[in-house]
């Protein structure tokens, strides 16, 4: 029997989420609102997939599959994200599409991650990355404004104070209506920054982080070893140059982002690119983007890679890694370099973490405080 602790749904332990609960009814139908403005077409696709995607550091939540059609038992996986079959209804035509589809990690829980949580994902056929950065002032320009509007069938909409403010610093954030987290604002009709990974690193750091791989797809841990000790973080045995690259960057710059005003951080080193392309001008970045507000990551963005041979030989790659770090690996989708080999149009996608959003429009500190139901 659960523990009373674990009983989300009793009166007066949701009634603490009831506000917020209704500023997310209110998003969401912002969101389609935006959405249908420009044509989108909003997809489903399945949670089980034959790979639940190959990014080394996620794990995934396998299942048997048992199919009555021929008495087969498959290994399937809930997807960690919607991208492989999104990808898969570009290729076989769909010019824009977006689904808030439930996505599923293992090992992930904390303030800001959930083992079960809501993605958002768009994606437009003959687009670039930069084509997604308007799309994304709108987005969350409309979600900040649905958040702030007056009027609930749960009840009152007022702001809950965020964590660290005083009553004064909370009126004036409820006149501003701005994003909060953990004591930090950000309004998204304020002008957006951009800011690139290398300069980045510069202004906060004073590393040059593309000069720790000289090989742009063999970055050196040595070098950003030597680089993060003069700088005060120590690196540890057996640190390869991502891990350190993380270190660094969460310590000393993701705090910085997305204060004010959300910042756009764009221009990945290549070795980063994960799905995407490499930046025809600049072979040593990839055409990607991630979305901070409040020193919280909110979106990752991809000038989409449509070669099929490059895809496989970074799915091998990310295998490889994932089998030597943890013991484990998982299958390839065919089906999905078989869509790229058909002939994946040039086009632009990105995953919003709709929960963090939610949170950030109602100053939430737990992911939780923003789900309609708890995985106990």
């Amino acid at each position: 029997m659960d523990q009373p602790e674990e009983q989300w749904w009793r009166p007066d332990r949701f009634a603490q989420r009831r506000e917020r609960l209704a500023t997310r009814g209110r998003m969401l139908s912002a969101v389609r609102g935006f959405f249908a403005a420009q044509d989108f077409v909003e997809v489903d696709t399945p949670a089980l997939q034959v790979s639940p995607g190959l990014e080394p550091h996620l794990k995934a939540f396998a299942t048997q599959l048992h199919d009555p059609r021929d008495g087969g038992i498959r290994q399937r996986y809930l997807h960690t994200s919607p991208e492989f079959a999104m990808k898969k209804l570009l290729a076989a035509g769909l010019p824009q599409i977006w689904q808030l589809a439930h996505v599923f990690r293992d090992g992930e829980r904390s303030a800001t991650h959930h083992p079960e949580f809501s993605m958002l994902e768009w994606y437009r056929a003959g687009a670039s990355w930069r084509d997604l950065i308007p799309d994304c002032v709108g987005l969350v320009r409309a979600c900040q404004a649905a958040a702030h509007s007056s009027s609930s069938w749960l009840g009152s909409t007022r702001r809950p104070r965020a964590p660290g403010t005083d009553a004064e610093e909370h009126e004036k954030g409820e006149l501003e209506e701005a994003l909060v987290w953990r004591g930090h604002s950000a309004d998204a009709r304020r002008p957006w920054q951009e800011i690139s990974v290398a300069l980045a690193f510069r202004q906060y750091c004073g590393i040059d982080i593309l000069a720790t791989a000289p090989d742009p797809f063999a970055p050196d841990p040595g070098l950003l070893a030597a680089a993060a000790s003069r700088i005060g973080i120590e690196p540890h045995p057996g640190d390869d140059w991502e891990t350190l690259y993380f270190r660094i960057f969460l310590d000393r710059i993701e705090p910085h982002l997305g204060i004010g005003a959300p910042t756009v951080l764009c221009d990945f080193p290549v070795s980063m690119a994960a799905l995407s392309r490499r930046n025809p001008a600049d072979p040593r970045l990839a055409e990607r983007f991630e979305l901070y507000v409040c020193g919280l990551e909110l979106a990752n963005a991809f000038g989409e890679l449509t070669d099929p041979a490059e895809q496989r030989a970074r799915f091998r790659a990310d295998r490889a890694k994932k089998q030597a770090l943890y013991g484990e690996t998982y299958p390839i989708d065919e089906d999905f370099l078989a869509a790229l080999e058909a002939g994946l149009p040039p086009s632009a996608g990105i995953a919003l973490g709709f929960d963090r959003l939610v949170m950030l429009a109602t100053g939430a500190s737990d992911i939780e405080d923003v789900l309609w139901a708890i995985v106990s």
